[in-house]
């Protein structure tokens, strides 16, 4: 029993379960705007169900086929496969496994769904590949993660809506930021292995500069979504507090000084998604 909790505790840490903040939201999103409020639970269920393992199954290949550079880079040398507590054989049929949760997730939302979840699954393992050949890595990232409210709204109303396509280039390009920001403690490491990043392409200032437009990109988006939706002035609330996040976000860490990245990147994030879902969810309420 020791060794099942002490092997699960190692699985959550290596999918980071916490960073499911990042989508989850979004992905409720789409579906209470595609339902006009609560979707129903076994929508909600299976959609959550669906978002966390596909979420899984792109950590876990992100592990696997990362390793060799993870082996070598002093910040990822602690990471579950570099150091044993996971193994590559357990970790493959962990994604296989999650893989076909994911699968009948899918087909329990509807046929739509079935249809676009193995492209989903292919989408969501190739950004590790991005990194070797493109520094559009990070926007590359950001479509993974955009997908989310697209997925939530199509479970519930099997079409492409302006609101959730709106959404999409919204998180899109507001992963793409913080992703940028996250790249700048890997440059040296990066040029020196061949791996590409708009910080070790054009520099900290370039980035720095790439990742607010990228941001300035993303609050215009998320605004123009609420728009679409003909939502009020509890979301155009909860839009204001989220672009003055962003805003702040930009006023923690320079170029110059990192040492409140984590905070930049894991607290911050987690309050836009937050935000903007609470926003969603008393609007349609109200």
């Amino acid at each position: 029993m020791n060794i099942f909790w002490h092997r699960l505790r190692m699985v959550l840490a290596m999918v980071k379960i916490e960073h499911s903040v990042f989508a989850l939201p979004f992905a409720y999103s789409g579906a209470f705007l595609a339902a006009g409020g609560w979707p129903g639970w076994r929508v909600f269920l299976l959609l959550t169900l669906a978002m966390v393992m596909v979420r899984s199954f792109a950590m876990a290949m992100n592990r696997i086929l990362d390793l060799r550079y993870d082996r070598l880079n002093p910040r990822t040398q602690s990471r579950q496969l570099v150091t044993g507590e996971l193994s590559v054989r357990f970790t493959s049929f962990f994604a296989l496994g999650t893989a076909l949760v994911f699968v009948l997730a899918c087909a329990g939302l509807n046929t739509l769904c079935l249809l676009l979840a193995v492209p989903a699954l292919l989408w969501s393992a190739a950004y590790s590949l991005t990194k070797r050949f493109t520094w559009l890595c990070h926007f590359f990232l950001g479509s993974v993660l955009g997908l989310a409210p697209v997925a939530g709204w199509i479970a519930v109303d099997p079409q492409f809506a302006l609101p959730a396509v709106l959404l999409f280039f919204g998180v899109l390009f507001w992963v793409a930021g913080f992703d940028i920001f996250y790249a700048a403690q890997d440059v040296e490491f990066d040029r020196s292995h061949g791996l590409h990043s708009v910080p070790a392409a054009f520099g900290l200032e370039t980035a720095f500069a790439l990742a607010g437009f990228s941001h300035v990109q993303a609050a215009l988006f998320f605004l123009l979504a609420g728009l679409a939706a003909s939502l009020g002035w509890v979301y155009l609330l909860a839009w204001a507090i989220v672009a003055a996040v962003l805003f702040w976000e930009h006023r923690l860490i320079s170029p110059r000084d990192l040492s409140r990245l984590n905070m930049s990147f894991f607290t911050l994030n987690g309050v836009v998604a937050a935000l903007l879902f609470f926003g969603v969810l008393l609007d349609l309420a109200f």
